[in-house]
């Protein structure tokens, strides 16, 4: 991969860093207002705009990174970090929380990371018991417990209160950063930062994953504990995601595809590309979700609107989707 191309989604990095910065709605008519003397303002800016900022950032990159891990894993483009019902349970998970704690922030969070681990665990067990190609099955697997979470969380909706916890619920699984303060985000990088960084060491041996089952092992893939480690490891990463921020899609199914027209299919070179891509992605839904209408608007309804239409793109150019 060109150095000139890394370079620029670097300077593209730090520029929609900068500008998400500046754009919200409590301007009072100067992007620059934390420069004043205006200490609400400084508030805001310091303690919600700027962790809300960092947060975007690092969801983003992790969520896209966690889908490329899966794609490679899977050997399937169009597979998320979701793929194994993490993205039900944890929005299960957290409509639990809901109802029982009365919107708890950090229970509901425990909630959503804990059932999101529980549906691998319960997809691990039910491919063990079918017969055939493990991948195959563990992919059935996790079609069924996404389906069984699904159906709970139509019955705690139906169980909700509609004045005050439905709508709670219904605002969570469409996905937000609206509560994001520095305790949130550093709750959040004590377990993404670990995930990312061994991925990014370990983003040369990823390429063997990809690779037919025998290759893999004549070049010193010998088992499989290398194989679920990765896998637990990026479903850590998607659960503990979306217990912050919700269900937000798309950015682990469509990023990683753009970063291997960008990078290639080397995973050192890709991986790279999928993080800066990832976080740029999402901090642009973001800006868009807390600047464009005077109230919030879910930051996973921007993801799958842009998402969507980068998808259709990607068809209409008749780009291979490696």
């Amino acid at each position: 991969m060109k150095k000139k191309k890394l370079t620029g989604l670097i300077a593209c990095l730090i520029l929609v860093t900068l500008l998400s910065f500046l754009i919200g709605r409590y301007q009072n008519g100067n992007p620059f207002g934390f420069l004043t003397s205006n200490n609400l303002y400084q508030q805001l800016f310091f303690q919600l705009r700027i962790p809300r900022v960092l947060t975007a950032l690092l969801i983003g990159s992790g969520l896209a990174l966690a889908g490329l891990v899966t794609q490679i894993i899977f050997q399937n483009p169009l597979a998320d970090g979701g793929l194994l019902g993490v993205s039900q349970a944890a929005g299960f998970g957290a409509a639990l929380g809901i109802l029982i704690f009365r919107g708890n922030s950090i229970w509901v969070q425990l909630f959503a990371f804990g059932f999101g681990v529980l549906a691998l665990i319960i997809s691990i067990l039910i491919s063990g018991k079918i017969r055939g190609n493990k991948i195959l099955s563990l992919i059935l697997a996790g079609i069924a417990v996404s389906a069984v979470f699904s159906a709970g969380i139509g019955i705690l909706k139906y169980l909700a209160d509609p004045i005050d916890q439905l709508p709670a619920i219904v605002f969570w699984l469409l996905g937000s950063l609206a509560g994001s303060t520095w305790q949130v985000l550093i709750r959040t990088m004590i377990i993404i930062v670990p995930i990312m960084i061994f991925f990014w060491f370990y983003r040369w041996r990823l390429n063997l994953h990809a690779m037919d089952k025998e290759i893999a092992f004549s070049l010193g893939l010998k088992n499989k504990i290398e194989l679920w480690a990765s896998l637990l490891a990026s479903v850590l990463l998607t659960s503990s995601i979306i217990s912050i921020s919700g269900i937000v899609g798309w950015i682990g199914l469509i990023i990683p595809n753009y970063a291997r027209m960008i990078a290639g299919s080397d995973t050192s070179n890709s991986i790279p590309v999928t993080l800066l891509l990832g976080a740029i992605f999402t901090m642009i839904c973001d800006d868009l979700a807390r600047a464009l209408l005077p109230g919030e608007i879910p930051l996973g309804i921007f993801t799958a609107f842009l998402g969507a239409l980068m998808f259709i793109g990607l068809l209409i150019n008749k780009e291979k989707i490696t």
